[in-house]
C-alpha cells in the first residue's frame, strides 16, 4: 500500500460514523503508524553517522593544521583523502630536542654577549628573537609594531618561532615530508669561539648527530630529509684541523650532518648549505604593513646618487672597501658615506635605514665574508645594491632573489675598481633615470621576499623570507628523497 494511502486510510477516519471509540482507536492507530513511518529514517541516520565515526577512528595517524589567519589548532583523527588535505606533500615534523641544544643555550645568554656587543644577547631575544622595538622613530604608523633592532644572529631563535606556527605541521613522522632540527647552531658556537679549544666548540655537534642517529626518522632517509637553520656563515662550521688558532666547529664536517640541509645566511661550497635572507629590522604582523611600508618607499626623495655604510679592512688581504670609501668621499656629493668605525654609527637602524632611504645606489662589498646584512637593509629602503662580487648575492640567495641580476641590482668588477679601468661615478652616472625607476620597482618588489614576519602573527596572501625558504627545503628534499 503506498505511503499516501495507508496514511489516508487510518488517519482521515469516517466522518459518517459516529462511534466516539471506534475513531479514538483508529487515531491511535494512526498514530502509532505514522510515528513509525517519520522515525525509520532518523535512526537509519544516527546508524549511518555512527559507522562513519568508527570507520575514520580507526585509521591511524592523527594529524595537525593551523589556520592561515588566526593561528588556531584543529585537530583532525586521522587522514583526509588528497582531495581534501591542502598539506599533503607539506607536513614538517620537528624533532623535540633535549633543550640542551636550544633553550638552555639562550637561557645562559650572558654567554654569548661578547663585550664589542652593543648590548646584552639577553636583549636581542626579546619579541621571539626580534630584538628590542625601535621607538625612536617618526610617529607615523609605518614603524609602528613592526620594527625592531634585529641582531643578525637571531636567526635561529626567529625562525623557530615562526616553524611552531607553521600551518602544516604533524606529530606523526611518518607523515611528514620533511624533519626540522630546532638546533641553535650558531648561537651555540658563539659561546666558544674565543679563548676555547676545539673539543669545547664541537661537542654540542657531536653529541646532537649521536642523538639524532638513534631516531627512527633518522633512520629511515639517513638524515637527508632533515634540516636545520644557522644564523652564521657556513664556513664557521667547516673547521679542518684541530689547531686552536683555526676557527668555528667542525660539526658541518661530521658524516652525519652531511646529510642534513642547512640554511645559513651565506652558503659556501658544499651542496647541502642553501643560502637565506639575513633578518632585517622590518618584521610586518600583516599584509598591509608591508604594502603600506613599499608605496612610501617609492614617494621618497633620494638626493644621493649612492651611498656607503661601512669601515676601512685595512688587514684584510684584498679588500677593496678602501677604494670605495676614497671615490665616495671624492664624489662631489654624489656619495653619502656613514663610517662604520665610529662607535655606534651604523648599529643604530634608524641612521642606517634613513642613510639608504636617501640614496639611489647602495655599495654593498664584501667585508669578513661575501655577503653583508647590509644588502638586506639597502633592499628593504628601496635603494637598488651594487656588488662587486658575484658570490654576494648571486651565487646565495637563489630562492629569494631573482636569477636575472641584472633587473635589480649593479654590478662592478673589483679587479676592474682596483685598477682603475672603471670608476664607481661612470658606472652609477650611465644608469638612465627611466632604468633606475624601473630597478628601484624591481627592489621594492623583492621587499616581501626578504623580511620575515613577526612569529607572533600571521601573513595572510605574502610569501615573505620563511615562506620561500620552507618552499625550497620541501622541493629540495622530495628530490633527494625520491630515490
Amino acid at each position: 500500500m503506498k505511503l499516501h494511502v495507508l496514511i489516508s486510510e487510518f488517519c482521515a477516519g469516517n466522518p459518517t460514523k459516529n462511534i466516539k471509540w471506534k475513531n479514538q482507536s483508529k487515531r491511535k492507530y494512526c498514530s502509532n503508524h505514522f510515528c513509525f513511518v517519520l522515525f525509520f529514517p532518523v535512526v537509519l541516520f544516527f546508524m549511518l553517522l555512527c559507522f562513519n565515526h568508527l570507520f575514520f577512528e580507526n585509521i591511524k595517524g592523527h594529524v595537525y593544521f593551523h589556520g592561515k589567519s588566526t593561528g588556531s589548532v584543529t585537530y583532525f583523527p586521522g587522514k583526509l583523502n588528497e582531495t581534501e588535505d591542502s598539506c599533503l606533500g607539506r607536513y614538517i615534523y620537528i624533532h623535540d630536542l633535549p633543550k640542551i641544544f636550544n633553550e638552555d643555550v639562550i637561557k645562559d645568554c650572558q654567554l654569548i654577549t661578547r663585550s664589542t656587543d652593543k648590548y646584552s644577547t639577553c636583549k636581542s631575544l626579546e619579541n621571539s628573537g626580534l630584538g628590542p622595538g625601535i621607538e625612536a622613530l617618526n610617529a607615523s604608523d609605518l614603524w609602528k609594531n613592526s620594527w625592531f633592532s634585529t641582531n643578525q644572529f637571531m636567526l635561529e631563535v626567529i625562525f623557530h618561532n615562526r616553524m611552531k606556527k607553521y600551518d602544516c605541521l604533524t606529530d606523526d613522522s611518518t607523515l611528514a615530508s620533511a624533519v626540522f632540527v630546532p638546533y641553535y647552531a650558531g648561537l651555540d658556537l658563539r659561546r666558544y669561539l674565543w679563548g676555547f679549544n676545539t673539543s669545547m666548540r664541537d661537542v654540542s655537534g657531536i653529541d646532537l648527530v649521536a642523538w639524532l642517529a638513534r631516531k627512527p626518522e633518522w633512520k629511515r632517509n639517513s638524515g637527508m630529509d632533515h634540516f636545520l637553520i644557522s644564523g652564521r656563515i657556513a664556513r664557521d662550521f667547516r673547521r679542518k684541523s684541530n689547531r686552536k688558532s683555526d676557527w668555528g666547529s667542525n660539526f658541518r664536517l661530521l658524516p652525519e650532518s652531511e646529510n642534513i640541509t642547512m640554511l645559513t645566511i651565506e652558503t659556501g661550497y658544499s651542496k647541502n648549505d642553501v643560502a637565506v635572507p639575513y633578518p632585517t629590522y622590518f618584521h610586518p604582523v600583516n599584509d598591509f604593513q608591508v604594502h603600506q611600508w613599499q608605496e612610501f618607499l617609492r614617494k621618497q626623495n633620494r638626493p644621493y646618487l649612492f651611498s656607503f655604510a661601512g669601515a676601512r679592512r685595512s688587514k684584510q688581504k684584498g679588500s677593496i672597501r678602501a677604494e670605495i670609501i676614497d671615490q665616495c668621499q671624492a664624489s662631489n656629493k654624489l656619495c653619502n658615506f656613514m663610517d662604520c668605525s665610529l662607535f655606534n654609527q651604523c648599529d643604530d637602524p634608524v641612521n642606517l635605514m634613513s642613510l639608504f632611504r636617501s640614496s639611489v645606489f647602495c655599495l654593498q662589498p664584501p667585508g669578513d665574508s661575501l655577503t653583508r646584512r647590509s644588502t638586506f637593509d639597502s633592499i628593504l629602503s628601496g635603494c637598488i645594491p651594487v656588488f662587486f662580487h658575484p658570490g654576494s648575492a648571486y651565487t646565495q640567495y637563489v630562492w629569494h632573489l631573482p636569477k636575472d641580476h641584472n633587473r635589480y641590482s649593479v654590478f662592478i668588477s673589483s679587479k676592474d675598481l682596483r685598477v682603475g679601468k672603471v670608476t664607481i661615478n661612470q658606472t652609477l652616472l650611465q644608469v638612465s633615470k627611466d632604468e633606475q625607476l624601473a630597478m628601484r620597482e624591481e627592489v621594492i618588489k623583492l621587499i616581501p621576499r626578504i623580511v620575515y614576519g613577526d612569529p607572533r602573527s600571521r601573513l595572510e596572501t605574502i610569501d615573505d623570507a620563511f615562506d620561500l625558504a620552507i618552499n625550497g627545503i620541501l622541493k629540495r628534499i622530495k628530490i633527494l628523497t625520491k630515490n
